[in-house]
């Protein structure tokens, strides 16, 4: 019962919070706080819940009776894992917000966002708690145009209008497989419901069961962003305003690995190791050119979206490692991997959400988004860069933040291959493996030039020279997942044995995860890990070499040094295209870049008066797979269109003929 009132309850405050944003919408701050304080209370109420259902019994709501929608709604651990995400990133993100949205005050609509960003969040939440195909499509697809609407939120730009379509254009394709994937188990169970697919997934034709899959990776891949299928994040997340991106990043597009999992394991059991292989390459493929990519974007924004992409590419690894090790019969590895997988997509949504609302700060404070134009903010927004710093280091993968807990637990779950007597399993595991290790480093190295050239040295522009540090609501937002940042990544010996509660409902075994004293986690082969201790060792050199540079008469002040000339300014600071410069050289197959260099001359030609240079580098994907499909679409449209004349007289005569077409098949006996 009391799961009853408290699902009823956290859906009733975001409802509450979706009208109120209607009915006070001409008053601007009135409808902020009404909006996005219901939002943060109903996701509290998320969290109890979801806490009570992991520790608890798995709940059920039915709907008022109804062949379509019966069994509607089915919460076991792995959905209420997920709204616990959802929740605790909607919490932080709405305080945040109550202070990020001021900047539209007088501009825009206020409660047009108060409501679509409540009802994208109840969105989210029926979409992991659906129990019925389509109950879960219309859900899915009220997220999918709700999210359409905010990333064209700011539509007066003709820039958001074009990426929107992209946005919407890609995630109904990605639909389109998804119901074809739904068709089959449909077809074979005689059932929408997916209780019926539980059962049907094991007793189907083979063939049917590798198409499910297949149409189901394709379509969950695209929302989730998996490289090819990943061209709409860095076009749609740049454009929506910042808490929507933290929540689109954070964990919207984790919804669609919730159901890739839910249809792979629960479903179709991950009985065929291919399957393994191909979410492992796929997730392999995505994670190191989601970061290659990253590097080259002087946007922030356009660069976490990239960066999402990689760490989508991570959770893959570890989802496709579980698989193979399932498949493989390995049940204990296979849960391994996939803790490895949910506890980096939780400590994804939680930098990730943190990294956007940072990168909303920055733009609220400066209103600029291009690294090039931004430096020094650490000494204009001292407490905001801590906190990006933190959010920076996590996804770095550095101890003790979380970051490093959920990747150096991915690698432990990949190098147990040596245990399996498969050279295959063995070589591919250990092939993603390195992968991910360049992955982990070049990350490091995206986000040192993100913090070195956005927050450190001289102001760049007159926006970064005049920042000051954002409102305390937003703080307050960045802080909540700074702080759980840090303890997702010294004390993950709290979180490992929820997690291992959870994998256990679908791979059907126990981790060899073992807790030790101080914290210690233990692999098989007596590896292990202390983060309390790794914090220590970490914290004591750097304390004692503080006490000894600030002891009296160690202080002296200097200026720094200007590369040789008389005054240090901006023009002579390293650029973030310099920084990056020499990855593009290395991955300049990749890449394609091209450079262009313009200078003018006023008197001399010996003497330039002007220089500007110009790089940018290719969307390999969009060259040479999406734009020769739109190009032929084109083309065949255009020779279609003949029948379009624009005339009512030529539609009627359409209408007619097929009219007289299906008279005369029902008259030759066809049905």
């Amino acid at each position: 019962m009391i799961h009853d009132y408290l699902f009823i309850g956290l859906i009733v405050f975001y409802i509450a919070g979706a009208s109120s944003s209607l009915i006070l919408n001409r008053n601007d701050r009135l409808c902020t706080y009404t909006a996005f304080t219901s939002a943060a209370l109903a996701a509290i109420i998320g969290i109890v819940f979801s806490i009570s259902v992991i520790f608890g019994d798995t709940y059920t709501f039915d709907l008022p009776s109804s062949s379509f929608l019966a069994n509607g709604l089915f919460i076991d651990n792995l959905s209420a894992f997920f709204i616990l995400v959802i929740s605790i990133s909607v919490f932080a993100v709405s305080l945040y917000s109550i202070g990020y949205v001021r900047e539209y005050f007088g501009k825009k609509n206020i409660g047009y966002l108060g409501f679509l960003y409540n009802l994208f969040i109840i969105s989210m939440i029926l979409v992991v708690s659906a129990n019925n195909a389509i109950m879960f499509l219309i859900v899915w697809e009220v997220m999918s145009i709700i999210s359409y609407f905010l990333v064209v939120y700011e539509h007066e730009k003709q820039e958001n209008r074009k990426n929107g379509i992209i946005y919407l254009i890609m995630t109904h394709i990605g639909t389109g497989f998804i119901i074809m994937s739904f068709l089959i188990f449909a077809g074979t169970s005689g059932s929408f419901s997916f209780d019926s697919f539980r059962l049907a997934g094991s007793n189907m034709p083979f063939m049917l069961r590798d198409a499910a899959f297949l149409f189901a990776l394709i379509g969950f891949g695209t929302k989730a962003g998996i490289v090819p299928l990943h061209i709409w994040l860095p076009y749609a997340h740049p454009v929506a305003p910042s808490n929507v991106s933290a929540l689109m990043s954070g964990v919207m597009i984790k919804t669609a690995i919730f159901m890739l999992i839910r249809v792979s394991f629960d479903f179709l059991g991950a009985s065929e190791p291919w399957w393994g292989y191909l979410v492992l390459m796929a997730g392999t493929v995505s994670a190191l050119l989601g970061i290659l990519y990253a590097i080259m974007e002087p946007d922030i924004k356009k660069m976490l979206a990239f960066s999402s992409i990689e760490n989508i590419g991570i959770i893959l690894i570890g989802i496709g490692a579980s698989m193979v090790f399932l498949s493989g019969g390995h049940p204990g590895l296979s849960s391994l991997a996939a803790i490895a997988a949910l506890y980096h997509l939780l400590n994804h949504s939680v930098f990730k959400s943190l990294l956007f609302m940072g990168a909303g700060a920055v733009i609220f404070s400066t209103h600029t988004k291009n690294l090039e134009h931004l430096g020094g903010l650490i000494k204009k927004m001292p407490v905001s860069s801590v906190l990006i710093l933190i959010g920076i280091l996590s996804i770095s993968a550095l101890p003790p933040f979380s970051g490093f807990v959920s990747e150096w637990l991915t690698f432990q779950s990949l190098l147990q291959s040596f245990n399996v007597h498969d050279n295959f399993a063995m070589i591919t595991l250990s092939v993603s493996a390195a992968v991910l290790a360049l992955t982990g480093a070049l990350a490091a190295y995206c986000f040192i030039k993100t913090f070195g050239i956005g927050f450190l040295a001289l102001p760049r522009s007159e926006h970064a020279a005049n920042a000051i540090e954002v409102n305390r609501p937003m703080l307050l937002g960045m802080g909540i997942l700074a702080l759980l940042s840090l303890l997702l990544g010294i004390l993950p010996v709290y979180v490992l044995p929820v997690l291992d509660r959870i994998v256990r409902t679908f791979t059907g075994a126990n981790s060899p995860v073992v807790s030790g004293s101080v914290g210690t986690i233990i692999l098989p082969s007596q590896i292990s890990l202390s983060p309390p201790v790794l914090l220590l060792l970490l914290l004591v050199p750097l304390l004692i070499l503080i006490l000894i540079l600030t002891r009296a008469g160690n202080q002296r002040v200097y200026e720094t040094w200007g590369c040789g000339q008389p005054r240090s300014c901006a023009r002579q600071e390293y650029t973030s295209a310099a920084f990056s410069k020499p990855v593009q050289i290395w991955f300049k197959n990749l890449y394609r870049p091209v450079d262009e260099t313009q200078a003018t001359y006023s008197s001399s030609t010996f003497i330039k008066d002007s220089f500007k240079f110009e790089s940018s580098i290719a969307q390999l994907f969009e060259l040479y797979l999406y734009n020769p499909v739109i190009s032929f679409v084109q083309s065949r449209s255009r020779r279609v269109k003949i029948i379009q004349t624009g005339s009512i007289h030529a539609y009627l005569a359409y209408i007619f003929a097929t009219l007289v077409i299906l008279f005369m098949t029902v008259i030759a006996g066809g049905t």
